[in-house]
């Protein structure tokens, strides 16, 4: 054993008994983003650790309002805060440093690890605070966001486009005993974060279309799962060092060099993989005691330095087995995948099986073995690819004259030695190797030229066409026939192959097209996926072009990168889209153009223009028009279900549109008419028989008339409230504000509506502050005891209860009406709702408790029906309580 496997596994004895005789620990709850659940895991962990006798203490905990966070603190010792300076005119509270070292519990719970403390404290950052209390030996449980950690807050910003500013540094999380990922998939996370469990309504409709996107949720779950796995694999090296193995489960990534041309580019390489796979790497060059020349050596430095700088650690090994010494290395130190350059070795290395890839392949079939190509060589090998038959007649035919020189060379040595039969064979074997390398045509030639030279070099009399034997004619001919039977069975043969790998590729970029417009959501998605497929699959830029609303084409989708059109560019897409045909380059219609305009219709409906323009050769073969007018086709038919689909859901929208308007027309029609008709009638009384009425019934009617006026009024506030909360311009002006004041007001407005009425009031015990807009607030409160006083018998009592729980205020009005049937107790909050029941509930119009739902849910609160105590109805609103702000002075 080498010193410095030594000196890691003493290290890390050292570390493991250190961990062991510390007393305390730090555990952190880790979360992708807001709302994974952290807090709650944290108070669970806790209040298990409190059931087992364990001194738990709650420093400082922010539940957001959600009832089932604060519900967890019940039962959990809380300690005080430390006031802060005020902010906006609001006091603020802080996590108390000292209060805490003071009570010293065994387990203190602190979250929000990142927050930035208040001016005044002893820290700037609250995981210094942390530190503090790990270093007089407090444990902590603390929670954390990934895109707080310091070193991925560049990833962050790119992923999500958000700056984060508060920061912790990676080597606190060192310290760290234990991390556990809290972790929620996006979809269940978004439906939180839209049940308003997350943030309030209106932060929450921003963060939807910022911050909490699919596509960034995903990004920030695998940043989160990276951390983790790299502390679990540092945390495993550690204890496998301590007992003297070297096995990981995150693999290493190692690549071997040799000091030539594209060494540093392997190393390059190399680090990309491991950051993709989140592993650690090395680089490793065998010294087999061959000198080098000082180039080779000046680049193998180059490339160790290179590694260095990247994070990767160089290492030079020494033996003469290249490939034993790289499978050594390898196995001590746990490397998962291998990767090297395309080796040099000779096709008599290759033959034998003794060369480096074939070793490693061998021996090292527990790994992954990765060879790399060069730039250089990836980009002969596509032009191959493109080219793979030589068509130029001068160069095929130049080609199959070589190979039948070298066939008659081989020929004229093997004479000595095979007799005439079998030379033939030579020559049989040099028409195949043309005839799968070149066309019909060109193996022809060469049989032909085989057939002449055979004839005359090598059947008797030589150096004639002349054929004196009858079997040498037989032997000549059918080698001419079997020659041309061969050539065509070889040419045909490749041409299919072709053909299969030319259907592959499209099939594969069709497929892959097919793929990404299905997972498109909308019109904008499909000319999105669109575009970046053909791009790929083409090898050419690709614009689409789309109508705007004011009838002009424009660029709505572009890739690789953005392009720019020529006025005779967009001359060409405009005609293809109006006719419907290909136009522009290779077309002759307006060719100048600088690229191919292919038109995206489906019968008569025009959905756009697809601009292609080509990087590669600038040549469009009959296999890349076939290709891209198939994918045209395919966006096309993409778009055409775009456009449907928004049919449909307007067609939707205007059926339920109608719908309300046809209930708002029978509202207006049946209580509308009921106030103003009573109005009309008492107004007309007044008119005719003023003079003659007694002063009692001229009050009568002036109650009257002012009564039903303040119900129209009502009616008429009911309507533009509604109207404010259906297009989201309903403003809270929050103040703070007693709940007991709010019942209150609420219900003076009912007695005075129902001088009848018994109303049973009965507060919380102590004073309950909300931070609320007051009016709406009560109006929704007074719809509810409105419908309450409506639907209970003369005499009969209605209910306000009003309680605390879990922080949360709920007040619960009840009445001892006819009830609500199971069914239809989550419909009574529909808008109109009532009017579609018929006459069965007179004098409404069905808005008020819609207005009521809409009203509470703007504060963060709920709205529901629950049964009454044996008869009647019962409606709660929940609604959150903040903490209650510090008193001035």
């Amino acid at each position: 054993m080498t010193d410095a496997p030594r000196d890691a596994r003493a290290d890390a004895l050292l570390q493991a008994v250190q961990e062991d005789a510390r007393e305390a620990g730090l555990k952190i709850f880790l979360g992708a983003a807001p709302g994974v659940g952290k807090t709650f895991a944290m108070l669970s962990a806790a209040r298990e650790l409190r059931r087992q006798g364990v001194d738990v203490v709650v420093g400082l905990v922010e539940t957001h309002g959600r009832a089932e966070t604060a519900a967890l603190l019940d039962g959990l010792e809380l300690l005080p805060r430390r006031p802060g300076e005020p902010r906006g005119g609001r006091a603020m509270e802080e996590f108390d440093l000292d209060a805490a070292l003071a009570r010293r519990p065994a387990v203190l719970l602190v979250d929000e690890l990142a927050h930035t403390n208040l001016a005044g404290g002893r820290h700037t950052k609250r995981w210094q605070d942390v530190a503090e209390l790990l270093d007089a030996g407090i444990a902590v449980y603390t929670t954390l966001n990934v895109q707080h950690l310091e070193s991925r807050n560049d990833q962050v910003r790119r992923i999500t486009g958000v700056a984060v500013r508060e920061t912790v540094p990676d080597a606190f999380l060192d310290r760290a005993r234990d991390i556990v990922l809290v972790d929620l998939p996006p979809r269940e996370l978004i439906g939180r974060l839209k049940q308003g469990k997350v943030y309030v309504p209106e932060t929450a409709a921003a963060a939807l279309n910022a911050f909490f996107s699919p596509g960034n949720l995903a990004a920030l779950r695998e940043l989160a799962l990276e951390t983790i796995a790299h502390h679990v694999d540092s945390d495993l090296r550690d204890q496998m060092l301590a007992r003297g193995s070297a096995m990981t489960v995150r693999r290493r990534v190692m690549a071997a060099i040799d000091g030539y041309g594209q060494s540093e580019y392997l190393v390059r390489v190399t680090r990309r993989i491991a950051e993709r796979r989140g592993a650690p790497w090395s680089v490793v060059f065998v010294d087999t005691g061959v000198p080098l020349d000082p180039e080779r050596r000046e680049r193998l430095d180059a490339a160790m330095r290179l590694a260095q700088r990247l994070g990767g650690e160089p290492v030079t090994l020494r033996g003469q087995a290249v490939a034993d010494e790289l499978l050594a290395h390898a196995d001590r130190e746990g490397v998962g995948q291998i990767l090297i350059g395309r080796t040099r070795e000779r096709p008599l290395a290759r033959l034998l099986g003794i060369s480096l890839t074939q070793r490693l392949m061998r021996r090292g079939a527990h790994m992954e073995l990765t060879i790399i190509a060069t730039p250089a060589e990836r980009v002969q090998a596509r032009r191959r690819a493109r080219q793979p038959v030589r068509t130029a007649s001068g160069g095929a035919y130049g080609y199959a004259t070589a190979v039948i020189a070298v066939a008659f060379a081989l020929a004229f040595a093997a004479n000595t030695w095979l007799g005439v039969g079998n030379l033939s064979l030579i020559f049989l074997t040099a028409v195949l190797v043309v005839a799968v390398r070149s066309r019909m045509a060109v193996a022809v030639y060469a049989a032909l030229l085989c057939f002449l030279g055979y004839n005359f070099f090598f059947t008797e009399p030589r150096y004639t066409l002349r054929i004196s034997h009858p079997d040498d004619v037989l032997a000549v001919g059918l080698f001419l026939l079997a020659a041309l039977v061969c050539s065509r069975l070889a040419t045909r043969l490749a041409t299919q192959v072709r053909s299969l790998r030319i259907a592959q590729v499209h099939a594969r970029a069709l497929l892959g097209l097919g793929q990404q417009l299905t997972a498109s959501a909308d019109a904008g998605g499909a000319r999105q996926a669109g575009a970046r497929a053909m791009a790929t699959a083409l090898d050419a830029e690709v614009a689409i072009l789309a109508r705007s609303a004011d009838g002009q084409l424009q660029v709505a989708h572009a890739a690789p990168r953005a392009i720019q059109l020529s006025p005779q560019d967009m001359a060409a897409a405009d005609w293809s889209e109006r006719h419907c045909e290909p136009a522009g380059r290779f077309t002759d219609t307006l060719h100048g153009a600088s690229g191919w305009a292919l038109p995206l219709a489906v019968d008569e409906h025009r959905l756009g223009v697809a601009f292609v323009r080509l990087l590669a050769n600038g040549k469009l073969d009959a296999e890349r028009r076939r290709l891209a007018l198939a994918m045209a086709q395919d966006l096309a038919r993409a778009l055409e279900r775009a456009r449907l689909a928004d049919e449909l859901e307007g067609a939707r929208v205007q059926g339920e549109t109608e719908r309300l308007r046809n209930a708002l027309l029978s509202s207006v029609s049946h209580d509308l008419r009921s106030p103003l008709a009573a109005m009309i009638g008492a107004a007309g009384t007044l008119v005719s028989y003023r003079h003659q009425l007694p002063e009692q019934e001229l009050d009568q009617l002036l109650q009257s008339i002012l009564g039903e006026g303040q119900r129209l009024d009502r009616y008429i506030q009911n309507l533009l409230d509604m109207t404010r909360l259906g297009h989201g311009t309903l403003t809270l002006n929050r103040d703070w504000i007693a709940a007991d004041d709010i019942v209150a007001s609420a219900s003076a407005r009912v007695r005075k509506l129902f001088p009848e009425l018994r109303l049973q009031v009965h507060g919380t015990p102590g004073p309950v502050l909300l931070h609320v807009h007051p009016a709406l607030i009560e109006q929704a409160l007074f719809n509810i005891l409105e419908n309450a006083a409506r639907f209970s018998p003369p005499g009969e009592a209605v209910r306000v209860d009003s309680r605390l729980a879990n922080g949360q205020l709920m007040i619960d009005v009840a009445d001892r009406g006819p009830g609500i049937p199971e069914e239809e107790r989550a419909r009574i909050f529909d808008m109109f709702y009532s009017v579609a029941r018929g006459d069965r509930t007179p004098q409404s119009t069905g808005m008020g408790l819609a207005i009521c739902r809409g009203m509470i849910g703007a504060h963060g609160g709920s709205v529901e029906a629950l049964p009454g105590d044996g008869r009647g109805t019962t409606i709660r609103i929940t609604l959150p309580v903040p903490p209650a702000p510090a008193a001035d002075g």
